[in-house]
């Protein structure tokens, strides 16, 4: 909900980070911003939003990115942050998996789709 994150306004944020209000809508544009909007349309940023902003002026103003880079750049940061989030989920549940079966007397999984038994040798006649 809108009433438990801080808002900022286009001006407040253009008159922040040094910005003409017509690059910001550019960013947006371009889709590389998504600030929220008001009942009247109005331009709302949030404190993520701002994060992004500043991730965008740091490529461009520091780096030299042009916008179709920064665009290729925030999607590989984001898709690395997914897999980041993937690898951490999966982690969790091995991590949890071999909590389980270090409490397993057995010292195997009661939750195999197949039953173990030992081995058999079977012999193989050659001829």
């Amino acid at each position: 909900m809108m009433r438990d994150k801080a808002y900022y306004m286009i001006s407040v944020v253009s008159r922040r980070f040094d910005v003409h209000p017509q690059t910001l809508r550019l960013y947006e544009r371009e889709g590389l911003l998504k600030p929220s909007r008001t009942d009247g349309n109005t331009r709302l940023y949030s404190d993520e939003d701002l994060e992004r902003l500043s991730r965008i002026l740091h490529l461009t103003r520091e780096l030299g990115v042009n916008l179709a880079g920064v665009e290729v750049i925030l999607k590989m940061r984001e898709a690395m942050e997914s897999m980041e989030r993937d690898f951490n989920h999966l982690l969790a549940s091995l991590r949890d998996e071999m909590r389980k079966r270090q409490e397993d007397p057995r010292g195997r999984s009661t939750h195999a789709l197949v039953k173990s038994g030992p081995a058999r040798v079977i012999p193989i006649k050659k001829g």
